[in-house]
């Protein structure tokens, strides 16, 4: 049986989070963050001291990637998002976590009749075939706010200056990199968040997916 599957994909700090796990609860569908993926690589070849140009030191901790990885209270400070941003361009890398990404989406876990992906290239790369795409975004000053807001609420010591500046930058490398750039694919719905509230973001987004459950 062929699964339901909702590719959202965005910036950092766009909501798309959020949203894909919220969409999942409501439509008891499976879930997955797919930055984590990179996220718990770069996370592993820190604590390993790999050099984050060591390309096959990166395929072979995401060969080694484990649930407990994906669960990490590390995995969401700033310093593991900015080794991953490095890190995920290279073709090497995404070519490994491919198959594990294309394996969810179309075996969900849990018996699920659907799967949500969240990330950068879900929607054009990854899953292009998904029933539903979302590209959700907001704008620059909107999504360092908040990214600064999380990282505060964790107890980080950081300036929305330098959180605004890091975010610009990241933007760049996911926008411009050669492997899966970040861009909308061309059937994707946009939803700008700049002002909305998650709430608000969530009506959208369900809305536009249970319209296509329905066609």
């Amino acid at each position: 049986m062929s699964k339901f599957v909702v590719a959202v994909d965005g910036p950092v700090a766009s909501g798309k989070g959020t949203l894909g796990r919220r969409l999942a609860i409501y439509f008891d569908f499976a879930y997955l963050d797919t930055g984590a993926l990179y996220r718990a690589v770069a996370m592993r070849m820190l604590r390993a001291g790999n050099g984050l140009d060591d390309v096959n030191a990166m395929v072979a901790q995401a060969r080694a990637i484990s649930l407990a990885d994906l669960e990490e209270p590390n995995l969401r400070a700033e310093a593991t998002g900015e080794a991953a941003s490095f890190v995920a361009p290279q073709f090497e890398l995404r070519a490994a976590l491919l198959d594990y990404q294309r394996n969810f989406a179309t075996h969900p876990p849990g018996r699920a009749q659907g799967a949500v992906l969240d990330g950068r290239d879900i929607g054009t790369v990854v899953c292009p075939d998904a029933e539903v795409k979302l590209f959700v975004t907001a704008s620059p000053e909107a999504r360092a706010v908040r990214r600064h807001a999380e990282l505060v609420a964790r107890k980080e010591d950081i300036s929305l200056d330098v959180v605004r500046a890091d975010l610009l930058k990241r933007d760049t490398r996911d926008s411009e990199r050669t492997a899966s750039p970040l861009m909308p694919a061309d059937d994707a719905h946009l939803l700008d968040t700049t002002k909305m509230d998650i709430e608000a973001a969530f009506q959208a987004a369900e809305r536009i997916v249970t319209a296509c459950k329905i066609l």
